[in-house]
């Protein structure tokens, strides 16, 4: 059974689990950060430098799917929150989630949805770049004017991170990854485990006042995503690419790296702010994997 499908389950029983049980989780918020660079080396160790000469062969679509990635998610993350009346903090969560770049766990899912797997990676990793300083940016543009965002503290941090873990990884995928076949093939366990357990804590610490926030949360997070999957798709499709691009820029801009949108809020806001990230987390996953599986299947009956 693959990682990102027992992602979903495990997320659930970690969330079980730190609702009845807080105290098991609650002390430990210290994890989050070095567990996402934990997933951000997992990444790194997919790439090799020679998929870097892809940018250089395709960057309109490329550029397309960054554009889609930065300028609709978190406009759409800001108008969903206000139409939905979210409380303060829960809107700037959604919006860091918004502005964060494609999350590692779309690279598997376009792969499952027969997708351009290529594509997939080297958008996750040209977005994940580009987030050291566009997800600050962003979240100044958008919640500035509520919250002071230290955009400079946010960049540097990003830069901790994301950044140097995926050049780690990079450079260990290249010098030793042929000596590295088993570890790379568990490390999507381990990431999975990573953000499983990030989402454990932040339940937990968020366990008062999950009841009054977990339907807006949820209903907010379901709209934000599948509005980013559809999109993708369509405006891909409108303007001319194949179905194949189409999923695979769908994929890339609805699922966000919401790891890194839990570290910046509970770092730099509150700790209800990171749970629209946590929800994310699991949420994205599901939609990921059903739609994953309808493509498959349509594909399938296209063939017969």
């Amino acid at each position: 059974m693959s990682a990102t499908f027992l992602f979903p389950i495990g997320a659930i029983l970690i969330t079980l689990l730190s609702y009845f049980y807080p105290s098991l989780l609650s002390p430990h918020s210290e994890l989050i950060v070095p567990l996402l660079g934990i997933v951000m080396l997992g990444m790194g160790m997919t790439l090799r430098f020679e998929n870097f000469i892809e940018i250089c062969k395709r960057p309109k679509v490329i550029s397309i799917g960054i554009a889609l990635q930065f300028l609709f998610m978190p406009m759409i993350a800001y108008l969903v929150s206000i139409i939905l009346k979210l409380e303060e903090p829960l809107l700037i969560g959604l919006v860091l989630v918004g502005s964060c770049p494609g999350g590692t766990a779309s690279n598997v899912i376009c792969y499952l949805s027969r997708g351009d797997v290529a594509l997939s990676i080297i958008l996750t990793f040209i977005s994940t770049l580009l987030a050291v300083v566009l997800t600050p940016l962003l979240a100044w543009i958008y919640i500035g004017q509520r919250v002071p965002v230290p955009v400079l503290d946010m960049m540097f941090d990003i830069f901790k991170i994301i950044l140097i873990p995926v050049v780690a990884g990079v450079m260990i995928n290249h010098y030793l990854g042929d000596r590295l076949h088993l570890i790379k093939r568990l490390f999507p366990f381990v990431s999975v485990l990573a953000i499983i357990i990030i989402i454990g804590i932040i339940m937990a610490l968020t366990q008062g006042q999950l009841h009054l926030v977990a339907l807006p949360v949820l209903a907010a997070v379901v709209w934000h995503n599948l509005t980013g999957l559809a999109a993708g798709y369509y405006i891909s499709k409108w303007l001319g690419y194949d179905d194949k691009t189409a999923r695979t820029i769908a994929i890339e801009v609805g699922m966000q790296n919401s790891g890194l949108g839990v570290a910046l809020a509970k770092e730099y806001f509150s700790i209800l702010s990171a749970l629209p990230g946590a929800v994310f987390s699991v949420w994205h996953n599901i939609s990921g994997s059903l739609f994953a599986s309808y493509w498959t299947r349509k594909q399938e009956k296209t063939r017969v």
